[in-house]
């Protein structure tokens, strides 16, 4: 591959070409050969690339790298990588095929110059992860699937529009710092905002990524939203009202979680509070804020990852996921177990786990800015984050009470993809170096520092005290075998009914027209046929008379054809 000088996206569409056409035993390795070529490519590529070229008198880029493109060009190969090892029992064609166009796309948008360029990756993402959905084959997830989309599409036509604007505005289509000070930036904010599930705009990430199939939803938690995540870092870095979206991002999912019974829902809400702390880095804006908001999203896409693939193979081994069916699998799944320990010790910011170098930076610019309340709220929220995903989810799955259920251990490629999961994750947080050196600044920020540590440290004590102490007393909010709405009760509930009611006031409506059609057409035939029975002057009177109503409206349609 060196001296080559390929798009970073464009293996992975080849791959998808060959898992269209291979074999299925062979189509899962000629996948992995394909990413790692590709992560070769990217590696030889200067850091700071880009190709430049015109269409119909616009200026494009629909290649550029830089440090921020490039970290997140290494983590889509990570992440692509595990996720097809994690796959690799997996036969279904539909499933591969869209899997590497998906990773594909996330590639194509992060190296993305222009925003032409980046609105068609970004539909392309769209239209190609719907598909993980769908491969599930069951009724749900094919109506989940078609929320997921219509809510994709929606985002993306915003993003058209903006785009259309910001052109005719600045005549130039280049995508650096946009910020809110115009319509078309307001248009490309919340098509963003969409994708990065802000509130309110949430629940097609928890409405489809439990319904998608054990092994879509790992592909699914890793691109979509890290996309969104990144163009928000390229367009609109500083912008203050991010860190207030953020920090209500990262605290009302915890509710939700805490009481949600599908442990995927569970892991779904609590991606929405990651992204929170993500949003908040971007707003602070600061070179700091930014690292921290990078490094923390490169973090979530391994450490969720884990926790997804953990509870995939839970699902893929017992055929449930819900908290109030599981219990006691450690015994039959001890390997599963120890490894999903990994992931929610990271998600929760342990100290030497990849979660503490991350999120420690996010709080300590929060701190600097003087943010001293969303300082305040992000702690809140670490302390629901170990709650809801650091406790419940090993505890539930895997301890808690005994289901009796017992299964075999995760398949081998399953155990292999988390093993690499975790060991990313282990070794980030103990050598975060390794991660601080690729960030877009230059940075010495030490995560190690003895106020960091301590306050972690007593936040996580007291956490645990805290659900030990709930569980003990019977308070701790039991795991119900329901389901839980929010925002998604408006579509839920009084739409379906409102549509309901339309339509029988439609069939109503209708049925009443028909009948006095009906009755209209029938009185007109009985008048007609007694005047044909009558006189014969009458019956030449009907034909002249049509004749002429014909005649008129001949002359009537030339008219308008001839002036008009």
């Amino acid at each position: 591959m060196v001296g080559i000088e390929l798009p970073p996206f464009l293996l992975f569409y080849l791959g998808a070409v060959i898992a269209l056409l291979g074999g299925a035993t062979w189509r899962g390795p000629a996948m992995i050969v394909v990413i790692v070529l590709s992560a070769l490519n990217l590696w030889q590529l200067p850091a700071f690339y880009g190709v430049e070229t015109q269409l119909m008198g616009m200026d494009l880029k629909p290649i550029h790298i830089d440090r921020l493109s490039l970290l997140f060009g290494y983590l889509f190969h990570i992440a692509a990588l595990i996720s097809v090892i994690y796959s690799l029992h997996v036969k279904d064609k539909m499933q591969q095929v869209a899997a590497m166009l998906y990773a594909g796309s996330a590639l194509g948008a992060v190296f993305a110059g222009d925003l032409l360029t980046l609105f068609v990756f970004w539909e392309m993402l769209a239209v190609t992860s719907v598909f993980l959905i769908w491969a599930r084959r069951s009724d749900m997830a094919y109506h989940a699937g078609m929320r997921y989309l219509m809510t994709q599409v929606i985002s993306g036509m915003l993003l058209l529009v903006g785009v259309i604007l910001y052109y005719q505005h600045q005549s130039s289509l280049m995508f650096t710092e946009i910020g809110l000070d115009s319509v078309a930036s307001w248009f490309i904010f919340i098509a963003f905002g969409i994708k990065c599930a802000f509130p309110f705009f949430h629940n097609w990430l928890t409405d489809a990524y439990p319904e998608a199939t054990p092994t879509g939803t790992v592909f699914l938690s890793a691109f979509t939203t890290k996309v969104a995540v990144y163009a928000m870092a390229r367009g609109f870095p500083g912008t203050e009202m991010l860190v207030y979206i953020g920090a209500t991002m990262a605290c009302f999912p915890i509710f939700f979680a805490v009481i949600e019974n599908d442990l995927r829902r569970v892991l779904a809400y609590s991606l929405i509070n990651q992204i929170g702390f993500m949003m908040v880095g971007i707003g602070i804006g600061t070179e700091l804020g930014i690292n921290g908001a990078v490094a923390h999203a490169f973090n979530d896409v391994i450490f969720k990852g884990l926790l997804f693939m953990s509870m995939g193979a839970v699902l893929y081994r017992t055929g449930r996921i819900n908290g109030s069916e599981l219990g006691g699998l450690y015994k039959s799944m001890p390997k599963t177990a120890v490894l999903c320990i990994i992931g929610a010790a990271s998600i929760s910011a342990f100290p030497l786990f990849s979660g503490f170098v991350s999120k420690s930076m996010i709080m300590s610019a929060a701190l600097k800015d003087n943010f001293d309340v969303v300082w305040l709220l992000l702690l809140f929220a670490s302390a629901g984050v170990f709650h809801h995903a650091g406790i419940k989810i090993p505890y539930f799955a895997f301890f808690a009470h005994d289901s009796g259920i017992r299964c075999k251990e995760a398949p081998w490629n399953m155990l292999l993809a988390m093993s690499i999961a975790a060991a990313l994750c282990l070794t980030i947080g103990i050598f975060p170096e390794l991660l601080y050196q690729h960030l877009p600044f230059a940075t010495d920020y030490s995560a190690y520092d003895v106020s960091h540590i301590l306050t972690q440290t007593q936040l996580l004590f007291f956490s645990a005290l805290a659900f030990v102490w709930l569980n003990l007393k019977g308070l701790y909010p039991p795991e119900l075998p329901s389901t839980n709405l929010d925002v998604d009760w408006l579509y839920r509930r009084p739409l379906p009914r409102l549509i309901k009611a339309c339509g029988s006031i439609v069939r109503q409506t209708d049925e009443a027209l028909r009948r006095r059609i009906a009755v209209m057409g029938h009185t007109f035939e009985q008048r007609l046929a007694t005047l044909h029975s009558g006189n014969g002057i009458f019956s030449r009177a009907i034909s002249i008379s049509s004749m002429v109503a014909l005649v008129v409206t001949l002359l009537a349609v030339l008219l308008v054809f001839r002036f008009f």
